[in-house]
């Protein structure tokens, strides 16, 4: 909550951005980045640096060649984005801080139960022959992309996929527990909203984890306006942290795998502030 007293946790305005790292969140970071290849001439760009430039692209929202000129070129950042994408260093980040921030929270390293659901994103205007297509939303009347998210019951994006906007919940929901390729092994519950019911989506299921059952959260008949469903509101929050970086504002990458990649650095930078808050 936003009192004067807890708006200090959250002060970054000593920094040169708001979103460059402080030296606590590049200390957590630091060790997972590798070193760079031996042979040829020295590495001399700051890597600290180019990862400030990542977060400011992030943050702001801004095209690459807006960068500003203190920060590294952009070719530069935009290099290592892909590398880091390509080599695995991304996933192994993400993966350390979650097990810091469930380690934080006194909680085992695999979670046991989870939450599924997904967020539909306008695509912006694109142009190119090498670009994923993008589909068409019939009931939320939006054509573009959609980011189907699997968190933990803190929150905290356990895995992710990107694709068409025209795929159905069931569908896209399948290929995320398909996709995890047994990360989380005590995984036992899975939350998820009316999208996910039926047959087709359990039989699917059943195939590809069979230990996880799965509970189906209706919104009740006789509620009226607005109510807080039980488990579902977790993942919707999330949608709303992962939403404050401008770069999610809608579908700017050409590749899904682009767009994969900010989604997970937006999660990263959640953990990283959640681990280095201060607390008083």
């Amino acid at each position: 909550m936003w009192t004067n007293e807890n708006r200090r946790r959250y002060d970054r305005s000593k920094l040169r951005y708001p979103s460059d790292l402080t030296d606590e969140e590049w200390a957590l970071i630091a060790p997972i980045i590798p070193p760079a290849k031996r042979g040829g001439g020295k590495r001399t760009v700051s890597i600290r640096e180019v990862v400030n430039g990542l977060t400011y692209v992030l943050s702001s929202g801004c095209q690459w060649r807006a960068i500003p000129k203190d920060l590294p070129p952009r070719s530069t950042v935009n290099g290592y984005f892909a590398l880091w994408d390509y080599d695995g260093t991304l996933d192994r980040i993400h993966q350390a801080l979650s097990v810091k921030c469930r380690e934080q929270a006194e909680r085992e390293a695999s979670p046991t139960a989870a939450i599924i659901d997904s967020q539909s994103v306008k695509s912006a205007g694109k142009r190119g022959a090498r670009i994923d297509p993008h589909g068409f939303d019939a009931g939320k009347k939006i054509k573009g992309k959609k980011r189907h998210l699997l968190v933990d019951t803190q929150g905290l994006v356990l895995h992710a996929i990107v694709h068409a906007a025209d795929s159905q919940d069931r569908d896209g929901g399948v290929l995320v527990m398909a996709t995890l390729f047994g990360m989380y092994p005590f995984l036992l519950k899975l939350y998820a909203d009316g999208g996910y019911q039926g047959p087709q989506f359990q039989a699917a299921l059943k195939r590809v984890v069979r230990r996880v059952n799965v509970e189906i959260v209706k919104r009740s008949d006789a509620a009226k306006g607005f109510t807080v469903l039980p488990k579902r509101w977790i993942v919707e929050r999330t949608i709303g942290w992962l939403n404050r970086c401008r770069r999610l504002a809608k579908d700017w990458e050409c590749l899904n795998r682009s767009a994969l990649a900010f989604l997970r650095w937006s999660s990263i930078r959640i953990m990283l502030r959640r681990l280095c808050q201060k607390t008083k």
